[in-house]
């Protein structure tokens, strides 16, 4: 007979153990809940004053790192991740992908002016030592409505990874907004040579068509992207999307989820009124 199941058969027989043992596991639960809760204090206490200590460029630039990834829910911090990436710059700012970062968080934050300018002094000062520069710079672009310069950006950038899927997608994203429905449908198809699965690439695919006015092969590509969406994880959310908050990742999957069966259903609503005309 194990330890727990004596102590549990010993309950009716010793009242005075088994109220010790409740008490004492409510107890240890809240020491553990305190514990995590205070986890975040105790680190940046740390943080604060291993800095302190060693207030070296590298340090700060790991610390803001160690914020700015969104596989750790629990360290995810993009004030305190930008704050590390300020104190960096204040002492190197030629630290590789420093300003990177610091771009990607005013993006993130949805000031696009400021995003524009540091990924610019990045690539500026890098150049083709940090190519996803370029990446970035494109999607800040996409969002401040440049989308020929981002789509410029997005294929040099894709010189140095031909076979990333999200920077095909998001080319696709940019060359749609611009209304280059043949490139875009070039890029989308490109990527699912490798990629057929993608689900993504399925739905930038379908749209392309949709505008080119292939309303039968948009419908067979949005119904695959619609399937394929079903089994999209938070994690694949997340490798699709780094550094956004790995909270809201459910709440993407999700809106991603919608966004394919919104499209679908564009689509089968034009192909039946195409069929009435």
């Amino acid at each position: 007979m194990s330890f727990l199941a004596r102590i549990y058969r010993s309950f009716p027989k010793n009242r005075v153990h088994a109220r010790f043992l409740i008490v004492f596991v409510a107890v240890a639960g809240v020491f553990v809940v305190l514990a995590f809760s205070l986890r975040p204090f105790f680190r940046d206490v740390y943080e604060n004053t291993t800095y302190a200590l060693d207030p070296s460029a590298q340090r700060a630039y790991d610390y803001g790192e160690r914020h700015f990834d969104a596989t750790d829910p629990a360290d995810y911090d993009v004030n305190r991740a930008e704050y590390f990436f300020n104190l960096a710059a204040s002492q190197n700012p030629n630290i590789p992908y420093l300003y990177h970062e610091l771009a990607r968080i005013s993006f993130l934050k949805g000031d696009f002016n400021t995003a524009l300018s540091r990924i610019d002094f990045q690539i500026s000062t890098q150049g083709e030592k940090t190519p996803n520069s370029y990446y970035v710079r494109g999607l800040i672009e996409g969002y401040m409505g440049d989308y020929n310069a981002a789509a410029a950006d997005y294929e040099h950038f894709l010189q140095f990874q031909p076979k990333n899927w999200a920077a095909l997608n998001d080319y696709a994203w940019v060359l749609l907004k611009a209304n280059r429905y043949k490139d875009a449908y070039n890029a989308t198809t490109r990527g699912l040579a490798f990629d057929p699965q993608n689900p993504w690439l399925l739905n930038s695919n379908a749209i392309a068509l949709f505008e080119m006015g292939d309303l039968k092969d948009a419908k067979v590509q949005a119904q695959k992207a619609e399937d394929a969406s079903k089994f999209v994880t938070t994690d694949m959310w997340m490798r699709a999307y780094p550094g956004n908050d790995p909270k809201i990742a459910e709440e993407g999957v999700q809106a991603f989820r919608n966004a394919t069966q919104e499209n679908m259903h564009s689509i089968l609503s034009a192909t039946s009124t195409h069929a009435l005309q």
